[in-house]
């Protein structure tokens, strides 16, 4: 599947998961917070499901 998530867009997704899935953990959210696991996701392999149907990519190059 072609990559459609840039640097910044990764970093920011991963920070947001780990500090969910953190949390959770730690008992300070719900279970609601292991909705971190997408964006950590998303940031680690690059690819962006809800980005494809409005043809969104913060790629700075196709590769």
């Amino acid at each position: 599947m072609k990559q459609n998530v840039g640097s910044t867009d990764r970093i920011l997704r991963v920070i947001l998961g780990l500090i969910l899935i953190g949390l959770t953990l730690t008992g300070r959210i719900g279970v609601w917070g292991w909705i971190g696991v997408i964006p950590l996701a998303t940031g680690l392999f690059r690819v962006c499901p809800a980005y494809l149907p409005f043809g969104l990519n913060t790629c700075r190059t196709d590769r």
